[in-house]
């Protein structure tokens, strides 16, 4: 049963008006063209809403109109979707569209073709078939560790018209065989950079990827060293799953003021310094700084080590990752 193409156009066309009014892509402005050419319910072709303390399922192929309709008007309304949960936990997701196209403007690819990308995390194939629309197939390489993940990315990518690489395996591990890459997207949420990454990329290569509730842009200066700093965007993936993976620190956050703990960019230092500050004392250090803002920090990776920093990488205020 296939969705009524009218309706399609119209509520893609609104979705990439509602991105572009966003100023997403005001700084690379090609993407809008992936964005009107890709249709996302190809790549959600059921997907969950909460209800109730549990998930609803919609689909494409639901009997009822009604419910039919409300499938496609989810595919197309800025906001992320859960397409696979597990045991009642979400494991996979599609993003919110104006993220994602905030994310590939950050990564600033050429136009001249000559640029190789990595996806870490595959999800619904949809990102990678935006990466493939404005780079090509052959310059375009997606890897998740769930072969159900995979295998379904696959055949998303396939139903509308796009073929990029879509590897089963570990994202930390990034993708050797097809190195040296030029970009590299996580869709994942790190809490570390894995240097293997570096050793994938070719000097001057960018890393786009969450980090705490933020979005690191990593220069790669060669295979032992990158650095850059936040952008202003916070940011709620699911986490990377992997040999990177950690398990999460469990913080003593008693006595802090309700007030701190309900602002985002005292929530993304806490994040970021999870497991190397006393939360009492990223407090006190966030009020001593001025509350300060995403931007101001930022991570360097330097042969073994890699640390978080504000202001200066080689300043008074640095964390382990």
């Amino acid at each position: 049963m296939e969705a009524d193409p009218a309706r399609v156009l119209e509520a893609r066309s609104a979705l990439v008006r509602e991105i572009a009014a966003s100023g997403a892509w005001r700084d690379a402005p090609a993407w809008q063209d992936a964005f009107e050419a890709v249709p996302r319910h190809l790549f959600v072709p059921y997907y969950y809403v909460g209800v109730g303390g549990g998930y609803e399922r919609l689909w494409g192929e639901d009997p009822d109109e009604r419910r039919r309709a409300r499938w496609l008007r989810g595919c197309y309304t800025d906001t992320p979707l859960a397409t696979r949960v597990r045991d009642g936990e979400l494991v996979s997701s599609s993003s919110q569209p104006s993220l994602m196209a905030k994310m590939l403007a950050e990564l600033d690819v050429p136009d001249d073709g000559s640029c190789d990308v990595l996806e870490i995390g595959a999800g619904t194939g949809y990102n990678a078939a935006l990466l493939a629309h404005r780079l090509g197939d052959d310059h375009v390489t997606t890897v998740d560790l769930d072969p159900e993940i995979t295998e379904s990315a696959r055949q998303h990518l396939t139903a509308a018209g796009y073929r990029p690489t879509v590897v089963t395996g570990d994202g930390a591990a990034g993708c050797p065989e097809r190195a040296p890459y030029d970009r590299i997207i996580a869709t994942c949420t790190l809490t570390s950079v894995p240097r293997t990454w570096l050793g994938q990329c070719r000097p001057g290569a960018r890393i786009l990827a969450p980090l705490a509730t933020g979005l690191i842009v990593l220069t790669v200066r060669d295979a032992e060293h990158a650095e850059g700093r936040f952008l202003h965007t916070p940011a709620y993936f699911v986490p990377l799953r992997g040999g990177d993976a950690r398990a999460p620190y469990e913080r003593h956050i008693g006595g802090l003021p309700r007030g701190a703990l309900q602002n985002e960019l005292f929530r993304f230092l806490l994040e970021l310094t999870s497991g190397s500050l006393d939360p009492h004392e990223a407090l006190a250090l966030w009020q001593r700084e001025g509350l300060p803002v995403r931007e101001r920090f930022g991570v360097t990776v330097r042969g073994p080590y890699e640390w978080a920093w504000l202001d200066d990488p080689d300043g008074p205020y640095v964390w382990p990752l």
